[in-house]
Order: C-alpha cells, then structure tokens, then sequence
C-alpha cells in the first residue's frame, strides 16, 4: 500500500480549494473577507517576498491571475497573513508589505494634490485620512521604507522608482513645531522626513 505524504497532499488540497472558493467569490465583487470566521486549517507553504513575488512550495507563482486571486481573500490579523475563504484559513508569510505600489498617478496641485497609487495585483488606492502614507526608516543605514495602506491593515510596500518620483514633488511644511519634508494628498498631509535631514 503506497504511503500518503501526508504534508504535501493536505497543503496542495488545500491550495486547489482556496483557488475554487476564490474564484467563486471573485465573480460577486469584492471578497467580504473581514465579515469570514471559518476555522484555521494550519499553515500553507506560500510566501510574498519584499518585490511582491508570491511563491508556492519555493517556486514563483508565474500566473498573474492567480497571484490577483490569492490577494483578493488576504487578511491580517495581529502581525500574521492568512488566504481566508469562507470555509478555511490559512496561514501565509509574508517578508515585508503584501503588496507593492508599481506606479501612481498625480492629479491636482498643493493641498488639493491627490496621489493614486497602483499595485502589482492591479489596486488601485488614493492616499489620504483612509489611505495614509507612512516612512520607516532603517535603523542602522536610515534608508526609508515608504507604504501606503491598500486596504484593512494591508498596506503596499512603493517602489524605489516611485519613491524617487514622490520626492520630486514633495514639499516642507510644519508639523508639531517641526518642520518636515512630506506629501499631499486628497487634503491630508503625509511627513516623510525632518526638514533638517535632508541633504
């Protein structure tokens, strides 16, 4: 009698079920996933990487629909990632942000400014009170790490092009009695750096 390999069988049943109950909820809009309480059925080995790569049992999941799949049933709860479905829970990790902002789009000047962002899953957010903008900075080297919040506590990771492209058109304005380098946008404005920081 042939063994069954136990780990590998229940984590590909269990990738195979995910993509069956997504693509049911995809065909009614946007998945409620916070409204889903279903039992957690253990971890599954898939994982996101800091460029927004979604790998499955170490191998780069190549279909681009798929990987828009799999982010419309993601949640977070606490620090930890789950691919929830109305019957399931798995668990996922993920290195850094689950998204990546790609590209934005500019509308408006000054404070009527309005920043769009554009993820690799195709979100698209605009930033403001319910979309903030936010800067960690390492550390050790003080390199900043700039996100933007995509939905409930899952936030995009912007690229360094975009970055890049975000500083050009940022501005100094006062900020608790300090003046600092930021953003606007949709009337909110975002600080990235004390004014005196920048080089």
């Amino acid at each position: 009698m042939a063994k069954r390999d136990s780990g590998q069988n229940i984590v590909k049943a269990s990738a195979e079920s995910l993509v069956s109950a997504a693509s049911k909820v995809a065909k009614r809009g946007p998945a409620p996933v916070h409204l889903w309480n279903p039992p957690f059925c253990g971890d599954l080995d898939m994982r996101i990487a800091r460029d927004g790569t979604w790998f499955y049992l170490g191998t780069p999941i190549g279909r681009p629909g798929l990987v828009k799949l799999f982010s419309s049933i993601l949640r977070r709860d606490g620090e930890d990632y789950f691919l929830v479905t109305p019957v399931e829970k798995v668990g996922i990790t993920v290195d850094d942000a689950p998204f990546v902002a790609v590209d934005f789009e500019v509308t408006g000047t000054g404070r009527d400014q309005v920043l769009t962002f554009t993820t690799q899953v195709e979100d698209s957010v605009a930033a403001g009170p319910d979309h903030p903008i936010r800067v960690e900075r390492d550390p050790q080297t003080g390199e900043p790490s700039p996100y933007v919040l995509v939905r409930a506590n899952l936030e995009a990771l912007i690229d360094r092009k975009s970055f890049y492209r975000l500083v050009d058109i940022g501005v100094v304005e006062p900020v608790d009695g300090e003046n600092w380098f930021g953003l606007w946008s949709s009337g909110r404005f975002f600080p990235v750096i004390p004014a005196t920081d920048l080089q």
